[in-house]
């Protein structure tokens, strides 16, 4: 699998998202058995760049991860977020540095590491300047407590601003056949000051893979349920995208995944993303999307399919914002 650059660090274009370890799982001990061996089937096949943050549980993910790795840190670029939890008693999002370094205290000591490899604010807090998150991120780089710093989900000006402060090695935000708002502005904006983007939810939180055909898919406590893209309403129209990804991917002898992932990573050398997987034969099969290739029909086919109906699941809608 080629390998990406974000900053110093050198990651496989695929990854492995990990929210869906613990986000979309029934629990238990049988079902944190498959999530570990999900995650070692990674690292076997050669993914080193696994993603995390403390909300997703909030705080179970990082705990599994820390257990997951155990023996096998060094193998891995290991990424979380921090923001949306506030331990300082402010909100929404919490960017204040004294919350910066009490979400990393917190995340270093579930994963059980002393340090984490990229660290990201998820989302934005309107009451604190960027200047003064990533200055306290920054003085976590000189402590050597985290490698280095990103963004996600945030409009250009912050980025821009954040950047200036001290470099940003990735900025995270969904990315897909169904989500391309990023194509507009933010991929020229990263590609202009040389930071990375990272991928989120490249297979459209499972719907891309084909397996979504009925919002009873979804367990009660699946927030999947309550995206606008899976109702009753919109969810016929959006699978005839799928109908169609799926068509592709049988001329091709792929799975729906392999093609959506492959046509993601056709969109340029420094694309890297982050699918999540919760069973080993799941992470077997996106990694193999990275050994194919799109012809151009195929392409032109994907590119020419409809805009989805119903709004992205990811909360702050970053793409909105443009310049």
């Amino acid at each position: 699998m080629r390998l990406v650059t974000l900053g110093e660090l050198e990651v496989s274009a695929l990854g492995l998202g990990a929210m869906g370890l613990t986000e979309y799982a029934p629990g238990g001990a049988e079902d944190e058995a498959e999530a570990v061996r999900a995650v070692h089937r990674a690292l076997d096949l050669g993914v080193n760049h696994i993603d995390t943050a403390e909300v997703y549980g909030p705080y179970d993910n990082e705990g599994l991860l820390g257990r997951a790795l155990r023996g096998r840190r060094d193998e891995v670029v290991l990424a979380s977020k921090f923001g949306i939890l506030s331990h300082t008693g402010h909100g929404p999002v919490d960017g204040r540095r004294a919350n910066v370094r009490l979400a990393l205290e917190g995340s270093l000591r579930r994963l059980g590491t002393d340090h984490v490899d990229l660290y990201y604010q998820h989302g934005e807090d309107p009451d604190v300047p960027v200047e003064e998150t990533v200055g306290a991120l920054a003085e976590l780089v000189g402590e050597g407590k985290i490698r280095a710093v990103g963004l996600c989900e945030v409009r250009a000006d912050t980025i821009r601003r954040a950047h200036a402060v001290h470099p940003l090695a990735a900025v995270q935000t969904e990315y897909s056949l169904w989500t391309r708002g990023a194509e507009a502005w933010l991929l020229p904006l990263l590609r202009d000051l040389g930071i990375a983007p990272v991928c989120a939810a490249p297979l459209g939180h499972g719907f891309l893979t084909g397996r979504i055909r009925a919002p009873e898919y979804f367990a009660h406590r699946d927030r999947r349920r309550h995206n606008p893209r899976f109702s009753a309403e919109n969810l016929p129209h959006n699978l005839r995208i799928a109908d169609e990804l799926a068509a592709v991917a049988e001329e091709l002898d792929a799975t729906p995944a392999q093609v959506a992932l492959a046509w993601l990573l056709a969109h340029g050398s420094d694309i890297t993303a982050v699918p999540g997987a919760r069973r080993a034969e799941f992470v077997t099969e996106n990694v193999a999307a990275a050994r194919l290739a799109l012809p151009h029909p195929q392409m032109a086919r994907l590119n020419r399919l409809p805009a989805p109906a119903g709004a992205p699941l990811t909360d702050t809608r970053a793409w909105r914002f443009g310049h």
